[in-house]
């Protein structure tokens, strides 16, 4: 297989769409990862198997219409493989391993008849002190862009994933990128003061746009460089609230085409009013683990 992903936009060939087979029981709150899925726990809304299941067949039958090639992680028992962006990602001709959670390191192996496709020379491995998930990693043509966390409390905040280890390794991976690392705001507690990954809070859309909320950047002048990166003029700028319900999280078929969850009206209603169309999928369920469309996609090739 020859990989190909320089950006988030271009047209999608093929992708790895996790699955809610088999996702085991609701976790109990202190092996929760994040503090969206402790709140809905604690609350007795946790999402139930058989609708994730249906709102991920939703995603798949998107990709059917635009005819991309779907590879899905062999299920295991009573595990959760949902997000197939943590575990692994693509840039340029590579995949590299993520780094993840050590508990999570089998759901690499439900892929493995992916990875076996990919060359050798062209699988990577980083280093053990370098933490990463592919949520935080986004090739943008020149530029990868890296949400990180380099305070002092890094080992104690669960939601801190890319340390800036991994930023350095991946620029020494990619000497012709531009690496532009970002500080991401985090919480164990509060899912409206924490941005788990950078694709949490931003995302580039088609040619030119993104959409953005400035809290989730712990430093003013990052998020001020996006915005002049992009123009103020081409920013979808989201709210808290709209944070928390994953508007930025949202999956680019092709710089035209994107799929987006049926209940993000504000949003949806601005893309089409950019010339995007939006294909809308039931994806609520999902979202109260703190991810969404991007996160359970991992693109191998995009033209």
């Amino acid at each position: 297989m020859e990989l190909n992903i320089q950006n988030e936009t271009s047209r999608l060939r093929a992708v790895v769409l996790g699955t809610a087979e088999s996702c085991g029981p609701i976790p109990k709150v202190e092996d929760c990862y994040d503090p969206k899925s402790i709140q809905h726990v604690l609350a007795g809304t946790y999402p139930k198997e058989a609708d994730m299941i249906l709102e991920m067949e939703a995603v798949a039958e998107v990709f059917k219409k635009y005819d991309v090639t779907v590879y899905r992680p062999d299920v295991l028992k009573d595990c959760n493989q949902i997000f197939s962006r943590d575990i692994a990602f693509v840039i340029e001709d590579k995949v590299i391993k993520a780094n993840i959670l050590p508990d999570r390191d089998k759901e690499i192996e439900a892929i493995r008849y992916v990875w076996n496709k990919i060359e050798n020379k062209n699988r990577i491995i980083l280093p053990e002190a370098c933490h990463v998930e592919g949520g935080d990693v986004m090739p943008w043509n020149d530029y990868i862009f890296i949400g990180t966390y380099t305070g002092a409390d890094y080992p104690d905040i669960i939601t801190a994933r890319t340390n800036i280890q991994a930023v350095h390794a991946i620029q020494d991976l990619f000497p012709n990128k531009k690496v532009k690392a970002f500080e991401l705001r985090k919480s164990n507690t509060d899912p409206k003061e924490n941005a788990l990954h950078l694709d949490c809070c931003f995302q580039p859309i088609g040619k030119d746009k993104a959409i953005i909320h400035k809290n989730g950047f712990l430093i003013e002048s990052e998020y001020e460089w996006l915005v002049n990166f992009f123009g103020k003029e081409n920013i979808f700028e989201i709210t808290k609230d709209e944070m928390y319900d994953m508007y930025s999280n949202i999956f680019s078929i092709s710089e035209e085409v994107i799929i987006s969850e049926k209940n993000f009206t504000r949003l949806n209603v601005w893309l089409r009013e950019q010339g995007f169309t939006v294909e809308e999928v039931p994806y609520a369920e999902i979202g109260k683990q703190e991810g969404l469309l991007r996160c359970t996609t991992m693109p191998l090739i995009r033209d």
